[in-house]
């Protein structure tokens, strides 16, 4: 349920972020309202998925990969242009992401950590 909850945060920003942009510097009402709600509702469930992700990990999906959809948003809905240094930059974060997934420990030992203190009652 939390890659669910950290899907919707990152659904949920990069509406904002598109929204950020039409709002043409918090200029247009109606943009401005949603880069706020929208915004609010992906904090809301990236806190959501910090109940079970560790932070290091969901916040670097949730970074990356609304660093990459932006870029891919950017250029088909905004027509902006990438350059070869953006590219590479993008590869970079994408390669970050997936070294923290592959050295982080997983969720279900850190899930089974965490249920051990809880039995035991160790803090």
């Amino acid at each position: 349920m939390s890659y669910l909850y950290l899907a919707l945060a990152i659904v949920a920003e990069l509406i904002g972020t598109s929204l950020l942009k039409a709002s043409e510097g918090f200029s247009k009402f109606w943009p401005a309202v949603g880069v706020m709600v929208f915004f609010l509702t992906s904090f809301f469930f990236l806190s959501l998925s910090f109940k079970t992700i560790p932070l290091n990990i969901a916040y670097a999906i949730w970074s990356g990969l609304g660093t990459v959809a932006t870029v891919l948003i950017s250029v088909l809905i905004w027509k902006e242009k990438v350059t070869f240094g953006s590219l590479v930059g993008i590869g970079l974060i994408v390669a970050g992401v997936v070294v923290l997934q592959m050295f982080s420990p997983s969720n279900g030992e850190a899930q089974i950590e965490k249920q051990h203190y809880s039995i035991h009652g160790e803090q």
